[in-house]
This record gives C-alpha cells, sequence and structure tokens, in this order.
C-alpha cells in the first residue's frame, strides 16, 4: 500500500477544516475563531514544510562562490623594454607558444649601438689601464718610478673598470651577453627575448611602433598550474578551512566538473560589496582554460 505524502495530508486537514467553517453559521465570535483556527494550521503547515526539508537534509546546502580562472603571479610575466626603440620585426603572433630566451621582436634605437660601442672601448682601455698600473707597481717597488705616478695609474685604470662594469650592467639588463659582444662584435637589433616558456598575450604592436624605455610590449603567460580566483563573503568565512576541496564548472563547459583546493584568502575585505577575495589551486589542468573565465564553485566534503 502506497503511503500518503506528509504534505498532502497537511494540505488535506487544512481543506477539512475550511470545509467545516465553509459549511457552518457561526457568530461573530465563532468566525474569529474559526479565522484563528485556520491560521494557526496555515502556519503548522508552514512549520512543517520547514521542519521537513530541515529534517530532510539535516544540514544547510553548501555555500557557492563565482569567479574566474587566473594564473598565479608568477607564472604571468609582463615583457617591458629596458630601452626604448621602434619595432623591426616580430617573431610570434598572439596566442603563439614560445619558449625561455626566444626572440619575440627587435627594436631599432641608435642608443642600443652606442651603449655597446661605450662598453667596448672601456674594455679595451680597462685592460690597457690594468697593465700600465701593475707596470708602474713594479716600477715603484725597485724605486725606479714616483708613488704619485703609480696612484694616478691605479685611479685611472679603476675608473675606467667601473666604466665598463655600469656598461655592462646596463646590456644585461637588455638580454646581452656581454662575453659574446666581444667576440662577435656590437649587435645592430635590440632583441626582446621571452624571459619564460609560455603563451604570448596581450601583444598590441606593428612593425614601426615606437615604444619607451619601460612599455610593456606583451605578456607570457605559463598555464600548468592554474588557479581559481573566487568571490568570497564574510558569512562565508568559517566554510573556508585550510585544504577546503571545491567542485566547479566552467562557461562553456556545462557537461564537465572539475575539483580545486583552497591555497590561501585575502585579508582585505571589499568595502563597497563586503566580499573576500579566495584562492584555490585546480587539481586538474586543462588544456582549454584561459585566465579569465568565468566559473561557478562550491564546497564538497569529497576528498580526491
Amino acid at each position: 500500500m502506497n503511503k500518503i505524502n506528509p504534505m498532502k495530508q497537511r494540505m488535506i486537514y487544512l481543506m477539512l477544516v475550511l470545509m467545516a467553517v465553509s459549511c457552518s453559521s457561526p457568530s461573530s465570535q465563532q468566525t474569529t475563531e474559526s479565522a484563528d483556527t485556520i491560521q494557526t494550521a496555515t502556519d503548522s503547515i508552514s512549520m512543517s514544510e520547514v521542519d521537513g526539508v530541515s529534517g530532510a537534509t539535516n544540514v544547510a546546502n553548501p555555500p557557492s562562490f563565482n569567479g574566474i580562472i587566473m594564473m598565479p603571479p608568477q607564472n604571468h610575466v609582463t615583457v617591458t623594454l629596458g630601452m626604448g626603440g621602434s619595432v623591426r620585426d616580430i617573431r610570434v603572433l598572439p596566442g603563439e607558444y614560445v619558449r625561455k630566451g626566444e626572440v619575440i621582436l627587435t627594436l631599432a634605437n641608435p642608443a642600443f649601438i652606442e651603449l655597446q660601442q661605450s662598453y667596448l672601448d672601456a674594455a679595451a682601455q680597462t685592460e690597457y689601464l690594468k697593465k700600465e698600473y701593475e707596470r708602474q707597481q713594479k716600477l715603484v717597488s725597485g724605486e725606479s718610478a714616483s708613488l704619485k705616478r703609480m696612484q694616478q695609474s691605479k685611479a685611472d685604470y679603476l675608473s675606467m673598470k667601473s666604466k665598463m662594469e655600469a656598461a655592462a650592467a646596463q646590456l644585461t639588463l637588455l638580454g646581452i651577453d656581454t662575453s659574446t659582444l666581444l667576440q662577435k662584435g656590437i649587435c645592430t637589433y635590440l632583441e626582446v627575448r621571452a624571459p619564460r616558456n609560455g603563451y604570448v598575450t596581450n601583444m598590441d604592436i606593428n612593425a614601426g611602433k615606437y615604444f619607451a624605455a619601460g612599455d610593456p610590449v606583451c605578456d607570457v603567460i605559463d598555464k600548468s598550474k592554474p588557479m581559481l580566483q573566487l568571490t568570497a563573503y564574510e558569512k562565508d568565512l568559517d566554510k573556508l578551512q585550510p585544504n577546503t576541496q571545491f567542485t566547479f564548472k566552467v562557461n562553456g563547459m556545462p557537461d564537465t566538473t572539475f575539483t580545486a583546493e583552497l591555497v590561501s584568502v585575502d585579508q582585505m575585505v571589499d568595502n563597497v560589496n563586503r566580499s573576500i577575495k579566495v584562492y584555490a589551486r585546480i587539481l586538474q589542468a586543462y588544456p582549454n582554460f584561459r585566465p579569465g573565465m568565468y566559473v561557478a564553485a562550491k564546497i564538497t566534503d569529497k576528498k580526491h
């Protein structure tokens, strides 16, 4: 025999009460009492509905979060220029994968040629002044030259050595190997190379465009370790404990569920909407993930 749903039983009870009231001709007081009876029955059903839901689930639904896919800051590199120049040659296209050290583009700037020349001149002068200083030291020890001349030789050597080192430091910041420069001579164009393996993005360049020193030319992102940036609220903070796990879906991939694990919770609360940024490591890297993709996540007790 099929059991009648408790909810249906309560509805039948309410209907019977209503029929009993409508079939009688009560006095004013009775009418009031009947109305109270109906209200009590209605409240009882309402409370029973709440109890029924809580009794069925026994716990509140897990909180949900919205957010985006992001890459860790150390895996998202902005390529900036140590020296300005006009774009001469572009070697890659937006979205292409590059390896660390691969040339992205080349720049033309006469100042780059002058810097190399300054280094090579300083290197040559330093070598000469070093030998002269060593010669003066020997002469002084043999009392064949004055101490003053030896000290002047030393000052000339150290001064030129510092100029050479300063030029070398500037070239190193530009990605130029000074030992290669000494062997092969001056390079006409400055090569801008990829700082790490990854995909080229945010590339707003064209041949002939001029960039000043410090301007960004593109980004290189490594997608091997994607993360989630979720938005949480103060009421859910107590549920965000170390190693909390999430299940999430990505906009455009509704049939696939992914998992992530809590990494950190930001310490600043947004003063406008009282939200907090939450960061989680995605446990399965997926090739089609892109920074900025929208996700919907919720806490899960399932351990992976």
